[in-house]
């Protein structure tokens, strides 16, 4: 799933080539899709609208219209979100086509259709698309070392799956979190009820320096991101501990071990990263 810095590369590369565009007409192929409000509506309310904005909160993209409008998108899995000339050909599994006035198209495509779009009035309430209960942004000021503590010190969960937990910090995924954890020295499956003060610290100091890094270095242009069909990220060379099970550990040289954690995979070093006793 694309996370923080994989929807940020997104917003950079999509926006400059969609804000400004008005939408010609739109085609919906895949109700399901447009999770909010029903079909019809849709379409009436978002041709003839132009882009004013495309901006992200957490791992959603909101583009604001010249109305106030917003569409709010989440990619979930295999989302894909592109603005391609209009003689390109499609991608598998595309969803949406939206026509823009300079001639290119907005297409969403994803394999597993689990992407959503929510299209929201000026003043209506999002209470549905999860964007309300977004905790804050990792680079927020507010996330130090007491927020973490306040939020997750009692909690008997391991701390793999609190960093998780999008209504803590917005973006981290499983991969971020296990890179964060590994550079922290912590156990992924260390309950977060039983850690020190110095880890909470180290928390604070790691999730905005590892998020901020790693979006920096996803960052490409809008032609790579369209050469590569919105497949181009950058950080899989980047990547120490994810996806690396039974390979060496780049700090200590022990195997790296990869296990399970409230059903998501992990990866840690066992010695870099000791378990602890409760």
């Amino acid at each position: 799933m694309p996370e923080l810095p994989e929807i940020e590369m997104v917003r950079r590369a999509v926006g400059p080539r969609l804000v400004g565009r008005t939408v010609v007409s739109a085609d919906v192929r895949q109700p399901k899709v447009v999770a909010h409000p029903d079909i019809d509506d849709f379409l009436d309310r978002i041709v003839g609208r132009t882009f004013t904005s495309l901006d992200r909160r957490g791992k959603y993209l909101i583009a604001v219209l010249d109305d106030g409008q917003r569409l709010v998108m989440h990619m979930r899995m295999t989302g894909c979100l592109l603005v391609t000339p209009a003689d390109m050909p499609e991608e598998r599994h595309t969803h949406i086509v939206m026509p823009l006035d300079d001639g290119s198209q907005l297409r969403f495509s994803d394999m597993r259709r689990f992407g959503r779009f929510w299209l929201f009035e000026k003043d209506e309430d999002d209470g549905i698309s999860g964007v309300s209960k977004l905790g804050p942004e990792p680079s927020d000021p507010s996330l130090d070392s007491n927020y973490l503590k306040n939020r997750l010190g009692s909690c008997r969960r391991a701390i793999k799956d609190c960093l998780l937990d999008q209504s803590v910090v917005a973006g981290i995924g499983n991969i971020y979190s296990d890179e964060i954890l590994f550079d922290t020295g912590i156990d992924p499956s260390c309950p977060a009820n039983i850690l020190s003060d110095e880890d909470w610290e180290k928390l604070a100091a790691d999730i905005p320096r590892m998020m901020g890094f790693f979006t920096e270095n996803n960052t490409v242009s809008p032609d790579e991101y369209l050469e590569s069909r919105g497949r181009g990220y950058r950080n899989t060379p980047l990547i120490r501990i994810y996806g690396h099970a039974g390979e060496p550990c780049p700090v200590c040289g022990t195997a790296l071990v990869r296990s399970v954690i409230c059903g998501r995979s992990s990866v840690h070093c066992p010695m870099c990263q000791r378990s602890r006793v409760c």
